[in-house]
Parts: structure tokens; sequence; C-alpha cells
């Protein structure tokens, strides 16, 4: 966390480069670079407010705030008309969780520990889950490349907003079925509780802070992305698939590996497995939702990015499903995301 902090510096950097006009591949990697950290903050303020409000509150606030970079970088996104960006983002989500983040964590807590072990129960509850949110993804995609264009016109954006409604009623139970009637399942014996390091007003006032200067540069970021895609030659689906990912869930990202390396791969699992849900059934369908204040966007996949997803979630059900990982799981995991964002980059 204290390396992240450094970071901090290109916040000014960033809104003097955007009041000074500099270049947009500039001001797009000083926002990235500020919002890092930024990202980071909100984690931690988050994690000091459980500590006042309870587990579960606490738990809720978790759920909440885990993605929240990301939605308001897609929000901007969004305003902006910029939708292949926002749906790529999403997806590129899942996927840089569930092979990228997954895998890295095994890897470097396989090298410290020859097999780990977590809750096997935990994992089948998420990874059903999870492939069901794909699943219902992946329905509209398949409904408009079988259905006649013609027949499309009046039910088209009709079946985005319904999917988006049924996936954030199931995300509602699921906090439900994770807080109440079920949490025996997710209870983790934890050997270090902790104390609270901020004062409640502290932890409250960095969340505001951190959240509104996100804002500014998340605009400065957006702004950006079309001028630095065209002189760098990139595509927009590179950077919504895995550039704006790694910017908005960095801090997530080392959490995870960290926990690995402390031979908690309950929490590593349980970061990586449970962002990509919180994706799919609470950033998507929120986005769907503020996109009826603008111009109405769909969550329609291209046939790549749901190939990808499904392939991704796949494969990380079956390396853990038996409840234990080590390395070469990892490695196997980064290469497919490796493979991945190779294709995006020439795409």
């Amino acid at each position: 966390m204290k390396i992240l902090n450094l970071l901090l510096i290109f916040i000014p950097i960033s809104f003097l480069g955007e009041f000074m006009h500099f270049s947009p591949t500039l001001i797009f990697i000083f926002a990235a670079l500020a919002i890092i950290p930024l990202a980071g903050l909100m984690g931690e303020a988050t994690e000091e407010i459980s500590f006042y409000s309870g587990p579960k509150l606490g738990g809720f606030l978790n759920a909440t705030f885990g993605n929240a970079t990301e939605l308001i970088i897609s929000f901007f996104a969004l305003r902006e008309g910029l939708f292949d960006v926002v749906k790529a983002s999403i997806a590129g989500s899942v996927i840089g969780n569930v092979l990228l983040v997954l895998g890295a964590s095994m890897i470097f807590g396989g090298l410290k520990f020859k097999t780990q072990r977590f809750n096997k129960r935990v994992i089948e509850v998420s990874s059903s889950m999870l492939l069901f949110a794909v699943i219902g993804l992946s329905v509209p995609a398949i409904f408009t490349h079988t259905v006649k264009t013609e027949l499309l016109n009046t039910k088209y954006e009709g079946l985005s907003v319904v999917v988006a409604v049924v996936m954030f009623i199931i995300y509602l139970l699921s906090l439900y079925f994770s807080f109440y009637t079920h949490k025996d399942i997710y209870s983790v014996d934890h050997e270090e509780e902790g104390e609270a390091k901020w004062s409640l007003k502290k932890a409250v006032a960095v969340l505001v802070i951190a959240t509104v200067i996100i804002a500014f540069e998340s605009e400065f970021l957006v702004s950006a992305v079309e001028p630095m895609t065209e002189s760098l030659g990139l595509s927009k689906f590179f950077v919504g698939i895995i550039l704006i990912p790694i910017i908005g869930n960095a801090a997530e990202h080392s959490t995870a590996i960290i926990m690995a390396m402390k031979n908690k791969m309950d929490v590593a699992v349980e970061i990586a497995l449970g962002s990509s849900l919180q994706i799919i059934l609470f950033v998507a369908p929120v986005l769907v939702f503020l996109s009826l204040i603008f111009t109405p966007m769909s969550i329609i996949f291209n046939e790549f990015e749901l190939i990808a997803l499904i392939v991704s979630v796949l494969i990380a059900n079956r390396v853990s499903s038996d409840g234990e990982s080590n390395w070469l799981e990892g490695v196997q995991l980064l290469a497919v995301y490796i493979i991945i964002a190779a294709s995006f980059l020439i795409l």
C-alpha cells in the first residue's frame, strides 16, 4: 500500500496536464497512475468503516465499493457514448479477475507453499453463480446473433433492461444468502481480526474525497481514450478489456496476491471470484440503468468477448474445483490471460 501511495503525486500532475493541454496519451497515463492509489485508499477506507459498522454492513460496503472505481470510469465512458469501451471493461474485469488475479495469486502463493487449500464449499457456490452470470450475459448476444435484424428493432434494448433487472435481483439475493441464511458457509477462522487504525470521521472523509477525485481523474482518462487509441494505434477493445480493469482494480489485485503469499488462499480466491460476480451482477446492471439517462446501452457482447468470458470462467472453475492450488495451475490461468490479451491487442 505504501508503494501505491507514492503514485498520489500523479494527482496534481494529471490536473496540471489537463490544464496545460498535454497530449492525450500523457493525460491518459497520468490519470491512470493517479486512479490506482485512489482506488487503494477507497478500499482501505471501506475496510476501516467496517470495523465500526459491524461485519454485515461492512461486508455490504466492501461489496458495493469494491468495484466503485471501475463503475465511475465506466459512467464517464457511458456519458461519452463509448459503449464498446464500457462493455469491454465489464468483460475485461471478469477475465482479469478469474485469470490474471487468481493466476498470479496461485503462482506467488504456490512458489512459497507447495500446496494451498481453500474453502471448497464457498468456491462451489461462487463458481456456479459465476457460471450462471456469464450465461445471463450470453443469452442477449446469442439472441441478437440468431434472430433476424429487422425483428430486433422493438425488442433489442428492452431485453438488456430485463436481463439487467434479473441480474440485480440475483445480486441482492446472493447478499442475503451469504450474510443471513447461509452465512455459516462463509465463516472463515481468521487468526487476526485487527483493529481500526483510523477514526470513523477520517475513514468517511477519505472515502468521500477519494471518490470525488476519482470522478475527476476518470473524466480526464475517458476524454483521452479516443485520441490516445488513434495516436498509438490501439483498439478500444484492448483499452476496455485490459487497461481499464487493471487500472481500476490494481489495489484489489495486489491485496489478493499478498493474501496468497500469507497462505490465506481463501481470501485471495474470494477477492478474485467475488469481484467478478459483483461486476456482472451489480456493476453491469447499474450501468444499463444509468445509460437510460443518456442513450440506452445494450449488454450485447461481440463473439470474441463472449468466448473469452466463457473460456475464462470454465477454466477457473476447473482449476479451483478441488479446493487446492499450486503454482502450475496459476501459470495455466496466466497463460490463457496473455493469449486473450494478445488477441485483443491485434484486434
